[in-house]
């Protein structure tokens, strides 16, 4: 998160940043008021033309609001930290306060990210519901409580993702061993060499594949080289023999 706070502040600075459209579409779930919310726009609206720090006043210029009203809204949205003045030193040595809206900025990654979180989360249910069906069809028959609770510890203990769980059962069935103790050996052995993604498994398996037929060469090359040798010895044939 703190890659994405930084990459934010730096917009900011450069006012590569306006009005974002999540503002819009997320302040009310900040529980950020209407009110409060027009006075953030205009702080930008400030900042972008090189006031920033602009006084109750010129705020009052610009709304229908009184003046206490502003000093109001100004005070709640940094008791609720979506605001604050910052200081910083000018060339001259002065200081002087701004207001910043990165508090704000930063709220709203950490909604985002919630979200997203809420909505992996909602998928992998799906994908874990999904996967106790797949082993149904595919076993052809309803599973038992231990396959389960077996099947549920791959996915709560040992932190495999129901994709993952799906390719070593695509594996059993390709290798006709759909059981959940040959699914076991898979997964065991994958988490062993920490294969972790679908192109990961693609590629221990191709490679696999590379080293079976390697070995099938060579051991026909020696069943070969086996017979070759065994026609070159000579026998003694019994039935010529003369007294």
């Amino acid at each position: 998160m703190s890659t994405n706070f930084n990459r934010i502040r730096v917009w900011t600075e450069q006012l590569q940043i306006t009005i974002p459209q999540l503002f819009f579409k997320y302040y009310n779930e900040l529980n950020i008021q209407d009110e409060e919310a027009l006075i953030v726009l205009h702080l930008l609206s400030f900042e972008q033309e090189g006031i920033d720090f602009p006084t109750p006043n010129d705020l009052m210029q610009r709304t229908n609001f009184q003046l206490m009203t502003i000093s109001q809204i100004l005070q709640r949205l940094m008791q609720k930290g979506f605001v604050e003045i910052s200081q910083s030193t000018d060339d001259s040595g002065r200081i002087t306060e701004k207001y910043s809206v990165y508090p704000l900025w930063e709220r709203l990654l950490e909604l985002l990210q919630s979200k997203e979180q809420q909505q992996l989360a909602t998928a992998n249910k799906m994908d874990e519901a999904k996967i106790f069906q797949l082993f149904e069809q595919e076993l052809g028959r309803l599973l038992s409580p231990m396959e389960i609770e077996t099947i549920g510890m791959w996915m709560d203990l040992d932190q495999h993702s129901p994709e993952i769980i799906k390719a070593a059962l695509k594996e059993a069935v390709l290798a006709d061993k759909v059981n959940l103790r040959y699914i076991d050996r898979i997964l065991i052995e994958w988490k062993k060499r920490n294969i972790k993604t679908l192109a990961q498994i693609e590629k221990h398996s191709e490679q696999y594949r590379k080293n079976t037929m390697a070995q099938s060469s060579i051991h026909q090359i020696k069943h070969q080289e086996t017979i070759q040798q065994t026609k070159k010895v000579s026998f003694y044939n019994w039935l010529d023999e003369r007294e």
